[in-house]
């Protein structure tokens, strides 16, 4: 990894990612219209030629989910369960609740919270498969009362999703389970199929092909983010312990070779000392070409003049995750503005949060934590606002609604008003 001074190269050198999606966009264009024209007869098609799989039926059987949440290993049930009812407790904290407030001569307005009816949830396969995403996307749409979970998730040459992937749906009440993904699972989830029911909103990660698929039937549907690299950034000091940081940076790395890794610090010391690290640790690992690469490509090192100056520069960077690897982090997280996620101290890896602490792992990357929040009950709900005005209460505003519908030329919105008063 590349050891750079904050401030001797242009910024824009330094907040390069790079997302390789060259010829992706047509790709995916004429996926979706392929799904939205064949349905199902399609996806059979891409589960073959995408998944070496030939498949007797898309939809997996409840019997099929309930075998594999048996046959799966009973500690890693536990563990399930434990993560699960970590992500409950904290989502159960996001609930929104609606008000009603008074207005002037008995009338009243408000907002009623309704759940989205029907969701996709979108679950990476093929590469690495995430038993993790599924009760991240799945329990905070539960805790809400969503009527719909349906999944999406790719198949094996063999047919089938990994037994945990479908014990994990078990467990966050997932409804229905279909073998396809990829930009045609989000096709399908957006348009339905002969199998597939139509969805309302699409959540959840995946491949630049799933990002794209997003992102193209946005407003057909609702989606939640358009994720892309996984991407950690580390900021420490000098009491750092090298061995710490290097792991969580390649905890990242090992995701995907466009993920990103970054430390920044103000000491030089333990600059050169993570990235000796780096290179020891890396050797032990068995996705070390894919972490290695990742590295190259998006690793950096960057040197600052103090904290603050490396907490304003993680705040540029605007990471998915943050850690603040510091003995006493805390008066540095009020100078967080962009994160997704931010890990306290030196004793919360990442990883933490990826799996068991109970903050949602699905999170804004790609500089998108500037404006955008981590995936949490909101993501499944609409706000649906009311008004009730009584006859006295209209005729205190008639003449204010008239003479603004006027200026801005509506004289239909004027004369609505007025005619409950016969003023027209």
């Amino acid at each position: 990894m590349n050891i750079y001074r904050w401030g001797e190269r242009p910024l824009s050198d330094l907040l390069i990612r790079t997302v390789e999606t060259s010829g992706v966009s047509d790709t995916v264009r004429e996926i979706i219209a392929d799904v939205a024209r064949r349905g199902d007869a399609a996806l059979y098609d891409y589960a073959r030629r995408f998944d070496g799989a030939s498949l007797d039926s898309l939809e997996v059987p409840r019997e099929e989910i309930d075998r594999a949440y048996e046959s799966t290993d009973p500690a890693f049930i536990q563990t399930l369960e434990t993560a699960a009812a970590h992500i409950r407790a904290f989502h159960e904290r996001e609930r929104e609740r609606g008000f009603q407030m008074e207005g002037p001569e008995g009338s009243f307005m408000g907002v009623k919270i309704t759940p989205i009816e029907r969701v996709g949830l979108c679950v990476p396969g093929r590469t690495a498969a995430y038993p993790s995403t599924v009760l991240m996307t799945a329990i905070p749409a539960k805790i809400v009362g969503c009527r719909e979970l349906v999944m999406v998730s790719p198949p094996g040459p063999d047919g089938r999703q990994p037994e945990a992937i479908l014990a994990a749906a078990k467990i966050a009440g997932v409804d229905r389970i279909f073998r396809t993904g990829g930009a045609q699972g989000v096709a399908a989830l957006a348009y339905g199929t002969q199998s597939v029911p139509k969805v309302d909103k699409i959540v959840g990660p995946g491949s630049a092909f799933v990002a794209e698929a997003k992102r193209q039937v946005f407003g057909l549907v609702d989606i939640d983010m358009i994720a892309g690299p996984s991407e950690i950034l580390v900021v420490a000091d000098e009491t750092g312990d090298p061995a710490y940081i290097a792991a969580d940076l390649l905890s990242q790395a090992e995701h995907d070779v466009l993920a990103s890794a970054v430390l920044i610090t103000d000491s030089m010391a333990l600059a050169e000392a993570v990235e000796g690290e780096l290179s020891r640790q890396l050797a032990l690992l068995p996705r070390r070409d894919i972490a290695g690469e990742s590295l190259e490509k998006n690793g950096k090192i960057i040197v600052t003049d103090d904290l603050p100056s490396a907490v304003e520069a993680a705040n540029a960077l605007a990471p998915e995750h943050l850690e603040l690897c510091l003995d006493d982090p805390m008066p540095y997280l009020d100078l967080v503005r962009n994160a997704g996620s931010v890990f306290l101290g030196k004793n919360c890896p990442e990883a933490l949060g990826d799996y068991l602490a109970g903050p949602n792992h699905t999170l804004p990357t790609c500089g998108a934590a500037r404006f955008s929040s981590p995936l949490g009950v909101s993501d499944f709900i609409k706000r649906t606002q009311y008004t009730y005005y009584t006859r006295e209460a209209l005729a205190q505003v008639k003449d204010d609604i008239a003479r603004f519908a006027r200026k801005e030329g509506l004289e239909a919105h004027a004369r609505s008003a007025l005619i409950r008063f016969e003023e027209v």
